[in-house]
């Protein structure tokens, strides 16, 4: 008799299953891991595209309006001959609109503040607005003229964040030979005092760290200076210690003045270049405030408050900027002349026409993308007409006609090469044959075409190849065996079938070409071009290049502009693309 009662476990059968059960679910895991990873890195790769393109829509969404400004212009005969108006002093008529808006900017200094906050070429795009219609000529007209960039990335709020405070308490203004002094009931200046001492916090936790590191700069120095055995080096680094000796001390003596008057909520700050700035407009003019205490301040007149020496009203504003004034490229007279105008209702926000009709300009409110649409149009007539017909010409050779031998499998391989080059050397190819050799002119859509051509053959040769071959034999011997040459077969009856994927290609590989910049860069369509190419041959610049162009310039409306060119490029690469799955779409066969 056999004893069991020590057997245990579990039966060899129920082991297998329970084996492959794990199993499985390993591999169900697995699967699960492998598809949300999947679904993880398509998140994420939207997430970044999301990101891309909010910001280029961000920052270039401000470019496509610009502020102008409505101004009476005088072009009577004495300075627009209605015979000849092209010949008229418009910079004349001008400046006299200037000084008629503000007839208190009376100083030479004080005129070219004023003639500061339009544009550079006011007087240009006010001689296109009389030759664009002439019935302007002979009386007072009112017309629109652009401002400045800067003046129309304030209007914006892209030069300065500020901040207007509506008030209603009784406000004196009492003038002097030393300025003004401002008094106002309530707590109108009580509340600004509070938050400048509030921003004197911030700044004094900064200026502390910048003395520090000077601090520990000037020991450095020292350091090197006892240490170093050159006595020249010696020298330099006591010489060093020393300039920062005094850096030093002013910096100590100002965090000393700050932190004085923060012990004490009423005590008045002074509001130099380097503080918050605080406008007053009353009136119709602009007080700038240089002290403020809690019952009241002083400062100096920015723009006219009107006759007499004192000037009372109960509807005034503040305005506080806590950028300082000299941290900014707009100055507070200049914002006090812009409100002028803002409130003489004579500021007026619309579509920016000079960015979609204008060619290359140094004054970012004259600059425009047409000049650049137009040499790109050009580039890509010569790239297309190059391109398309050598590029399926090549194909059709070598995949209906040329034996197979070493000579096809070496073309085969090296067009297979150039597809995966870089950019830039076709743009070397250029320079070294096109311009140093057969001497074409620099920086012309003729060159360009040629470069772009060279780099595009590849794309549609491989793909024109693979459309063919994606004719079913079929074709090819049903012609043939009707009598049709080999020719014939090919031209009447394979090309028109392969002819959407030919296309697709062709068209994809337009759009690589419309956004190449360095080939271009090496060819010289990097120079300066104020006036329109009417040609292949004219000097000219294209699309990506001139963003190239911008995206370098230090002002913040080539900044815009920049982007708001991106925006128009993506347009066209989307439009392009879009066009290529059409074509795919509606002529695609399936054999």
């Amino acid at each position: 008799m056999t004893d069991t009662s020590g057997t245990t476990g579990i039966l060899p059968k129920d082991v297998a299953h329970e084996r492959r059960v794990a199993k499985h679910r390993q591999r169900f895991a697995a699967e699960r891991r492998f598809k949300y990873l999947g679904l993880s890195a398509v998140l994420i790769a939207v997430g970044f595209l999301v990101l891309l393109l909010s910001t280029i829509v961000g920052s270039g969404l401000p470019a496509f309006t610009y502020h102008y400004a409505t101004m009476p212009v005088n072009l009577d005969s004495s300075i627009v001959d209605p015979a000849d108006p092209a010949k008229g002093d418009y910079d004349r008529a001008y400046k006299d609109s200037v000084s008629e808006l503000f007839p208190d900017m009376s100083g030479r200094r004080d005129r070219r503040v004023a003639r500061g906050i339009f544009s550079a070429g006011a007087s240009v795009n006010l001689r296109n607005a009389v030759l664009a219609d002439t019935d302007l000529i002979g009386d007072k007209r009112e017309i629109q003229l652009p401002l400045s960039d800067f003046a129309d990335l304030y209007f914006k709020g892209l030069v300065a964040d500020n901040i207007l405070y509506r008030q209603t308490a009784d406000l004196s203004v009492l003038k002097s030979e030393n300025g003004v002094t401002v008094s106002a009931t309530g707590n109108a200046f009580a509340d600004l005092l509070t938050r400048i001492k509030q921003i004197a916090r911030s700044e004094i936790d900064n200026l502390e760290r910048d003395l520090s590191q000077m601090r520990r700069q000037q020991g450095e120095w020292r350091r090197i200076a006892e240490e170093t055995g050159d006595e020249e080096q010696a020298q330099k680094a006591s010489q060093s210690a020393s300039d920062l000796t005094g850096q030093i001390d002013a910096l100590t003596a100002k965090i000393e003045a700050l932190r004085a008057n923060l012990d004490d909520p009423l005590a008045e700050e002074a509001l130099d270049a380097g503080r918050p700035s605080v406008l007053v407009h009353v009136n119709g003019g602009t007080v700038k405030l240089n002290k403020i205490g809690a019952g009241g301040a002083q400062g100096t007149v920015l723009s006219a408050l009107g006759d007499g020496d004192e000037i009372s009203s109960n509807e005034w504003s503040v305005r506080f900027i806590e950028s300082p004034e000299s941290l900014r490229k707009f100055s507070d007279k200049e914002i006090a002349l812009v409100e002028r105008l803002r409130d003489q209702n004579r500021i007026e926000r619309s579509w920016n026409e000079i960015f979609f009709t204008a060619g290359a300009s140094r004054e970012p409110e004259m600059a425009g993308i047409w000049g650049a649409v137009i040499g790109s149009f050009y580039t890509m007539l010569v790239t297309l007409a190059l391109s398309f017909p050598l590029g399926v010409a090549a194909a059709i050779y070598l995949e209906e006609f040329a034996p197979k031998n070493w000579l096809t499998g070496l073309i085969e391989v090296n067009i297979n090469n150039l597809a995966a080059v870089p950019s830039i050397v076709f743009g070397l190819l250029g320079l070294a044959v096109f311009l140093n050799w057969f001497n074409f002119p620099r920086s012309a859509p003729l060159v360009g075409g040629m470069v772009l051509a060279l780099m595009t053959l590849p794309t549609i040769i491989i793909a024109a190849r693979a459309a063919m071959k994606a004719v079913p034999p079929s074709i090819r011997e049903a012609a043939l065996g009707v009598g049709a040459s080999r020719v014939q077969a090919v031209f009447h009856h394979v090309l028109p079938l392969a002819m959407p994927g030919i296309l697709t290609g062709t068209i994809i590989g337009m759009a690589q070409a419309l956004g190449e910049t360095a080939p271009l860069l090496m060819i010289g369509m990097v120079a300066f071009i104020v006036d329109l190419p009417g040609g292949i041959t004219d000097p000219a610049t294209v699309m990506p290049v001139q963003i190239f162009m911008w995206a370098d310039f230090p002002e913040p409306a080539f900044q815009q502009k920049t982007a708001a060119a991106i925006m128009v490029l993506l347009v066209f690469l989307v439009l392009m693309n879009a066009l290529a799955v059409l074509l795919r779409k509606r002529f695609e066969r399936r054999w």
